[in-house]
C-alpha cells in the first residue's frame, strides 16, 4: 500500500532546518534507496506543510520514520498525520482502476 506522511511545518521552518537538515535528508535518502519512500519534499508559499510517499505492508514503518526525524524530535515538525492513500491511476498504483 502507498502511504502519506504529512507534516505540519513550524512557522521558522525555512530559518530553523538548516541545523538539522543533513541528517533529515540522510533518514530520507536511506529509506528512499530501502525502497520504503518515494517521494518527499515540502510545500511553498506558504512553507508550511511537507509530505513524504511511502509504500508499506503497514503504517508502523511510517511511524517508525516520522518518530527517528531529526525535524520531528527538535520540533521543526510540529505534528503529523499518516494516511493510507488508495492510489488508482499511473504505473505505480497499487490498486489500478480503469474504466469499462
Amino acid at each position: 500500500m502507498h502511504y502519506l506522511l504529512c507534516y505540519d511545518l513550524a512557522p521558522d521552518y525555512l530559518e530553523r532546518r538548516g541545523q538539522y537538515r543533513d541528517e533529515h535528508l540522510k533518514l530520507a535518502w536511506e529509506a528512499q534507496e530501502r525502497g520504503d519512500l518515494i517521494l518527499a519534499g515540502a510545500c511553498s508559499d506558504p512553507a508550511d506543510m511537507s509530505f513524504l510517499i511511502f509504500q508499506s505492508e503497514s503504517a508502523a514503518l511510517i511511524e517508525a520514520f516520522a518518530k527517528a526525524d531529526p525535524y520531528l524530535i527538535h520540533g521543526i515538525v510540529t505534528g503529523y498525520k499518516i494516511r493510507k492513500w488508495n492510489t488508482v491511476v499511473g504505473k505505480d498504483a497499487f490498486t489500478p482502476l480503469r474504466p469499462e
